[in-house]
């Protein structure tokens, strides 16, 4: 990974990177470092994440290595914001998060359709959910995208044990997703940025937590009226 990088440096210029592990992140911001480059790591819980995006952001480090195993998307949803700025970020942000759960829901369906039924048995709530999707499944899909920090993993294996069509899923997220990742990406960007954006950024916190808490509650009413 290193000599590709030392081998195409002006090509990629700020480079992020995914590790396997913490450890794998450690080893590599160590190799990268012996080799001249300017480097540093991110994982979820680590301390100093927002100080060494910001740093990232400013050119003081040319190579940004994250844990992408336990790596969470809203994460990198700000990070994309901050590194790419607004418009750009929350392109990024939106079409990777869809290629995201568009490959996670084909794996589900195709190999692991069981799994996705056993999510759905835990709880009552999911199963309301999942009658709910029932009817006009594009439709339902595309408003319960749309609702910010809604648990990815629960809609995933509701579409993979749905009679959705492919084609359908994928519309309903490539729709769905923009808002709630937009959102969620200028968030993000926001409390890292907190002193320059604080009315927005209260003003947006409140505008999610009315729209989750509306949209779940729809989302489950429709369920039990189903």
């Amino acid at each position: 990974i290193v000599k590709t990088y030392l081998d195409n440096r002006k090509q990629y210029g700020k480079t992020l990177i995914f590790a396997l592990n913490v450890e794998h992140c450690v080893t590599l911001c160590k190799d990268f470092k012996k080799a001249g480059v300017k480097a540093d790591f991110i994982y979820s819980g680590k301390d100093d994440n927002d100080r060494i995006i910001r740093d990232f952001q400013a050119d003081r480090i040319d190579v940004l290595i994250n844990m992408g195993s336990v790596f969470p998307s809203v994460f990198v949803s700000t990070a994309n914001g901050l590194i790419f700025g607004l418009p750009l970020g929350v392109t990024i942000s939106w079409l990777a998060e869809t290629v995201g759960v568009v490959f996670s829901f084909l794996l589900m369906r195709f190999f692991f359709r069981n799994t996705a039924e056993r999510v759905i048995r835990k709880a009552n709530k999911l199963q309301d959910i999942d009658r709910a999707s029932e009817k006009n499944g594009i439709v339902w899909m595309t408003f319960a995208r749309a609702l910010p920090y809604f648990p990815s993993g629960i809609l995933t294996a509701i579409g993979a044990v749905s009679r959705m069509s492919v084609r359908d899923y994928i519309i309903a997220n490539l729709i769905g997703k923009f808002p709630s990742t937009a959102l969620e990406v200028i968030i993000g960007h926001d409390i890292v940025n907190f002193h320059q954006y604080t009315v927005r950024l209260t003003l947006l916190v409140l505008l999610a937590a009315v729209i989750f808490y509306l949209g779940k509650r729809h989302l489950l009413d429709k369920g039990k009226m189903s």
